[in-house]
């Protein structure tokens, strides 16, 4: 792979899928569980779907996934033979070990295959389980390095340090190895001004809902929010509080008006982002426009909202084909 990205700067994706499927049938099948009546083991990767990711950027390598998985496992319980299916609805790069959800369908059940599911669920899951957690490391370590010149050839300090620091799992908006100089700096930014025109197959009024009501934002950002007070003067931050301001104008199902800013960025600057809904025909356009971003910052700013509000809304509420 030859990479065009002096001291690994810019933003850069690797997709991962194909591999997953395999290392998901090389970790998974043949995993077994026994006890002294029953037993079971896993076939075959049935199926995987859904998105894998690698991105670097600045030196720092972070992995996006979120996959459903299902394998099909055979075992015997006393004298019954007995098959089945057990499907994980959620691998995702911020599920916990203790997350994993794990349906259990056996084929053909009958009351004397029935002790089946009790047993693959104490027995069989809690090896699935370690094993899924081990998914988000081992995808970085054999793929990070494919998406980086080498930390040797890097001329700048800044993503040298980012580089060689511990790659992280979880998505981050902001640098951990910033100079607390720079963290203390009130300095003006050169900013820019940047529009985003995504479109949800929904209505204004249900967009706007999104946006603002804290349970479905829960859901779309996958962890309650830090700070969700949607009123005007309202504080929030969300993402661990990588993304922050306040709320500044609201017009009901017509726009969101907030100050906004990453956690990186200098203290006390924001910028100003408003998004408007425009009704269509069965779908709405939100006019997404930030005033006052800092120059270099455009890429991470567009790249966050597209992947962590447009992309996550549409697959948590269908709104829509994922961009």
């Amino acid at each position: 792979m030859v990479l065009h990205n002096p001291n690994n700067w810019h933003w850069v994706d690797k997709n991962c899928v194909e591999w997953s499927k395999t290392y998901f049938k090389e970790k998974l099948v043949g995993t077994t569980a026994s006890d002294s009546t029953s037993t079971a083991t896993i076939t075959s990767l049935n199926s995987l779907t859904g998105d894998v990711d690698v991105n670097q950027r600045k030196g720092k390598v972070i992995s996006l996934f979120d996959v459903k998985i299902v394998v099909d496992f055979e075992g015997k319980v006393g004298d019954e033979e007995v098959k089945g299916t057990i499907s994980v609805p959620e691998v995702a790069y911020d599920t916990e070990e203790d997350e994993y959800v794990f349906d259990i369908s056996i084929t053909g059940e009958t009351r004397e295959k029935m002790p089946m599911r009790a047993f693959v669920r104490d027995h069989l899951v809690p090896l699935l389980r370690t094993k899924l957690a081990a998914f988000g490391p081992d995808l970085i370590e054999v793929h990070g390095k494919d998406i980086q010149h080498p930390v040797t050839e890097n001329k700048s300090v800044f993503t040298a340090s980012n580089q060689t620091a511990k790659p992280i799992t979880r998505p981050s908006t902001s640098s951990s190895s910033s100079s607390s100089a720079q963290k203390s700096s009130s300095a003006a930014y050169n900013t820019t001004t940047l529009r985003l025109d995504p479109v949800f197959n929904t209505s204004a009024a249900e967009l706007y809902t999104t946006f603002l009501d804290p349970g479905r934002v829960s859901a779309w950002t996958r962890s309650p929010p830090v700070k969700f007070a949607p009123e005007k003067g309202g504080e929030y931050a969300l993402f661990g509080g990588n993304v922050s301001g306040k709320f500044l104008e609201l017009v009901e199902n017509k726009s969101i008006e907030m100050s906004w800013r990453l956690k990186d960025w200098k203290p006390e600057h924001f910028a100003n982002l408003k998004i408007v809904f425009d009704q269509g025909q069965g779908e709405t356009k939100a006019v997404v426009t930030w005033k006052g971003v800092p120059v270099g910052q455009e890429d991470v700013t567009k790249h966050n909202f597209e992947e962590y509000y447009v992309k996550s809304i549409k697959m948590t509420f269908g709104f829509g084909a994922v961009l």
